[in-house]
């Protein structure tokens, strides 16, 4: 047998593979620029996890843009392109837009202020009300602001929530009534006052047989607990 003629079958076998294996890429290219698949949601996503699940669809991502956002934090996806649902070839590019997170402001100084009186501050200031706690000292009067967060000057994201800490001012001690009755209304309606006691209403009333001016009646009655805030009332004869 010619020799030429053996050399020839391995340089056929070669060619034939070859032409084998390009056309099953054309084959395979051809398949997959046809085939089609479902976009699914990256809305709430990070870029990472969205470009992960993509790879797995056989398609690819391209960040397009920031926005100020007020649902999604900082770094979630909060818009794409084509939207979920749709249906696109393999290996498409899906453009998205990141969040930026809320609009930014700063929080005012409330310390010192009077808590009934910020409403109208944290309106402008974009921010609401949180917690409120309570405590009583002697460096704030009742109803001051003595600590919040965050903190004043802090860049926070509109419509966040503020937590008060609100003075009660000194706790006030605790006294128990005494037995005013019998006693002389002049004398122990000073007494009181000398001692930052409230008198309130004094009512005149005729007693049969007793002088006037003594006390027949008082509130709080003998042995109720009393602060100098509550308000005494006494019923004294004329």
């Amino acid at each position: 047998m010619d020799k030429k003629y053996y050399w020839d079958i391995p340089l056929y076998i070669l060619i034939f593979l070859n032409l084998f294996f390009l056309s099953a890429i054309l084959s395979y290219q051809f398949t997959m620029k046809g085939e089609m698949t479902t976009v699914p949601d990256l809305e709430g996503k990070i870029f990472d996890q969205a470009k992960e699940e993509l790879f797995q669809k056989k398609l690819s991502i391209v960040q397009s843009g920031l926005q100020v956002h007020e649902k999604w934090e900082q770094g979630k996806i909060i818009f794409q392109d084509p939207p979920a649902g749709s249906k696109i070839k393999l290996n498409k590019v899906v453009k998205v837009i990141l969040s930026t997170g809320k609009e930014k402001v700063l929080v005012p100084n409330f310390i010192g202020k009077s808590f009934q009186t910020i409403n109208q501050t944290l309106q402008e200031s974009g921010l609401k009300k949180g917690k409120i706690s309570h405590v009583h000292t002697p460096k704030y009067a009742a109803g001051k602001i003595m600590a919040q967060f965050p903190q004043q000057e802090e860049e926070v994201g509109r419509d966040t929530y503020i937590s008060f800490l609100i003075s009660q001012g000194e706790i006030e001690k605790k006294y128990l009534m005494p037995d005013l009755i019998g006693k002389r209304a002049e004398t122990v309606i000073a007494k009181l006052k000398e001692m930052d006691f409230r008198v309130g209403d004094i009512r005149y009333v005729l007693y049969p047989g007793l002088e006037s001016g003594i006390i027949i009646k008082q509130f709080p009655t003998q042995g109720f607990r009393i602060q100098k805030r509550n308000l005494i009332t006494l019923e004294v004869s004329k």
